[in-house]
């Protein structure tokens, strides 16, 4: 069996059950539900947000302490993942796990995440669109089984099977086995943070779309509406950057935006990412045009404008639509002082594979290229 890094306190995440289980010696103290080995930080749960609104310190221990000056964690990012069509069988990968082997690389990361470009749902109608996108709740199971800490749903497929469709997302993710970021029942819900913790470090992540389709049109939360966070007003957004850098130490803002097959960030794009670079976003970043877009510092908020395909479930028909891979960002003292991009390439199962050689040389010369045209630094402003 994978046995998965643990080495972050899930904030929100106190579950009694358990605790009746341990109490009855059903589970040793160094098992967690699942019967995994679990490190010292899964043993302190601390209630936040981010899936639960428990109030703090209902039936939880003590906050851990806060980091020392200095720290250092990771965190790891790649694209949209799928479990549709070819990439179903990832669902029941066995050791491999879901991402296959270039999920070492984001299990590897203090803390990881993704973009589930799905509805959690078996069962509704289809939207009006070209395109559907749907996955059990397992999903979510097998993306913490290979290490993914959080997930956005914050997307323009988040919603392909209507009304019925999200009623079953927003009931997968009120108790998730990971933090999902950017649905919700309601508006307050879909722009909470999901709050982690790694070696005394808090880090926020939130997610919205900017894509201006039937998703954003349609299904916006609202303050008794079920659905997804949005960026096309950013005010919302920008004060639940806000709002999170005040329980957080670091905020990280997962957005799906973008023009498909465009290398370049759009306007909007830029105009979105100052105003949360501005509000305190430590890191921004995202996908959507089925392509990588360019990465860098913004003053000494870190942008990676596109990281492209991941687990995909079929093909794109634009030029370089197979490259992908997963970048790790080393923070310090609440900024992003590093980058290392792991590069890879989708297979014919919709698989990311880590690449070596003149493969991996060649996407990482291509990926420098795409930095002009976004306008950012190649380095955090000292």
């Amino acid at each position: 069996m994978h046995i998965p890094r643990r080495r972050t306190v899930a904030l929100g995440l106190a579950p009694l059950l358990i605790a009746g289980l341990a109490s009855c010696g059903l589970l040793s103290d160094s098992q967690d539900s699942s019967g995994k080995t679990k490190n010292a930080a899964d043993a302190n749960p601390v209630v936040g947000t981010g899936g639960s609104s428990a109030a703090p310190g209902a039936g939880s221990a003590p906050p851990s302490a806060p980091a020392a000056p200095g720290t250092e964690i990771s965190v790891a990012f790649a694209g949209d993942v799928h479990f549709f069509e070819r990439t179903v069988p990832r669902l029941n990968a066995g050791a491999e796990g879901a991402l296959g082997p270039i999920g070492k690389t984001l299990e590897a990361a203090d803390l990881a995440m993704v973009n589930l470009e799905s509805a959690i749902t078996e069962r509704g109608t289809p939207e009006n669109k070209t395109y559907h996108f749907r996955a059990p709740a397992k999903a979510l199971t097998e993306l913490k089984a290979v290490g993914i800490d959080a997930v956005s749903m914050a997307n323009n497929h988040a919603v392909d099977y209507g009304k019925v469709g999200l009623e079953d997302s927003v009931a997968a993710v009120q108790n998730p086995p990971i933090g999902v970021a950017g649905i919700g029942k309601d508006a307050a819900q879909a722009y909470r943070p999901v709050i982690r913790e790694a070696k005394g470090v808090k880090v926020a992540f939130l997610a919205a779309s900017q894509v201006q389709d039937i998703t954003n049109q349609l299904y916006q939360a609202g303050p008794n509406k079920p659905g997804i966070a949005t960026a096309l007003q950013t005010d919302r957004l920008v004060q639940a950057v806000r709002d999170a850098k005040k329980q957080a130490d670091v905020v990280i803002v997962y957005m799906h935006w973008g023009i498909e097959g465009d290398k370049c960030p759009s306007a909007d794009q830029k105009s979105v990412t100052r105003k949360l670079a501005d509000a305190g976003a430590a890191a921004i970043l995202g996908t959507h045009a089925h392509v990588m877009q360019g990465a860098g510092w913004l003053g000494d908020t870190y942008v990676g404008y596109g990281y492209g395909n991941f687990l995909w479930y079929g093909t794109s028909p634009y030029p370089n639509s197979n490259d992908t891979g997963v970048a790790t960002l080393t923070i310090k003292d609440g900024k992003v002082v590093g980058e290392k991009f792991t590069p890879a390439s989708i297979d014919k199962r919709g698989v990311p594979m880590p690449v070596t050689g003149v493969e991996s040389r060649r996407i990482l010369d291509r990926r420098e290229t795409l930095r002009p045209c976004t306008g950012l630094a190649a380095a955090p402003k000292k």
